[in-house]
């Protein structure tokens, strides 16, 4: 899961209906109020505080789509992102949040469930070797009661259903490629993508003050160009990644053992969530990518030079 700005803007919804049958001992929270809409968002994202921080888990499948071709399933997909959410004041907006995080998300064979270390790409008949997702800092914006504009902070997608509440937020993404050259505005080659998170949590929880936060579901859609890694040049296509799950009561220790066993060999840094001062700009697979990429040829730059030089 890649990228999180602001949270939830624009117009608020209003909770009667859902205030009459909450719980005698129930704290509620009115979502209509600006101070309690933003504190609903902290308890959809964050953990219990800043030194406990909150492990999202997701699973799904991964697709790949070129046009005239049947859509393959590429690979099976464990994804994780374990955050803190850090106070922050501002002299003029008030006291608010701002989320700081880092993801991993593994590639496994659709058969067998192994994580998958080199691929045979259908499409091209090569064999290359996969870069797991591993996004390290994946941070958002502080979030206030009031916005830099003045405006009120509101939950303008929330949606009430029965005992529920849904809270979808869509992010298209374009910008430019870190991969391509300077002048993309004028031959094209943009980063053009989407991502789709769909939340899902019961009132009583979720609006509940007295207990420290919330563990609702979560659905993840992702449009995206085929991974860099997967060297398919200019061919036309993309990438659909379709996951569910939800933020774990029992934190890391509950992800599933593909996911723990891969983090504690290969990824370690990510057991633990970034640190409450990160200020660091947001890495991306693209970017990721770039950066191993570079330091691969450093590297064999200095091998060559050492050589040379016995």
């Amino acid at each position: 899961m890649k990228r999180f700005t602001s949270f939830f803007t624009a117009a608020g919804l209003a909770a009667a209906s859902f205030m009459m049958g909450a719980p005698a001992h129930a704290q509620t929270l009115d979502p209509s109020k600006p101070e309690d809409a933003l504190e609903i968002s902290k308890r959809l994202q964050c953990g219990v505080s800043a030194d406990e921080p909150a492990v999202y888990h997701w699973s799904g499948n991964i697709y790949g789509r070129s046009p005239g071709v049947r859509d393959k399933l590429l690979f099976k997909g464990e994804g994780m992102n374990i955050r803190r959410c850090v106070e922050v004041e501002d002299p003029e907006r008030g006291k608010g949040w701002r989320l700081i995080s880092r993801e991993v998300m593994l590639m496994l064979d659709p058969a067998t469930g192994e994580v998958l270390n080199t691929w045979e790409n259908p499409y091209t008949g090569e064999t290359v070797d996969v870069m797991q997702i591993h996004n390290d800092p994946v941070n958002g914006r502080p979030n206030f009661p009031v916005g830099s504009d003045g405006s009120p902070f509101t939950l303008s997608t929330m949606k009430e259903a029965g005992p529920y509440v849904f809270i979808p937020f869509e992010v298209p993404l374009f910008y430019t490629n870190p991969l391509a050259g300077g002048y993309q505005d004028y031959v094209g080659n943009k980063y053009h993508a989407m991502e789709i998170f769909d939340f899902a949590a019961l009132k009583e929880e979720l609006f509940d003050s007295s207990t420290p936060t919330a563990y609702p579901m979560i659905s993840w859609v992702r449009i995206s160009p085929w991974a860099p890694w997967m060297e398919m040049g200019g061919r036309p296509g993309q990438m659909v990644f379709n996951a569910m799950g939800r933020k774990l009561p029992g934190g890391f220790e509950e992800l599933p053992d593909v996911l723990k066993n891969e983090i504690r060999a290969n990824y370690p840094i990510y057991e633990q969530a970034p640190p409450k001062d990160d200020t660091r700009r947001n890495e991306t697979t693209w970017t990721k990518f770039k950066l191993l990429q570079d330091q691969a040829a450093a590297e064999a730059g200095e091998a060559e030079t050492a050589t040379e030089g016995e």
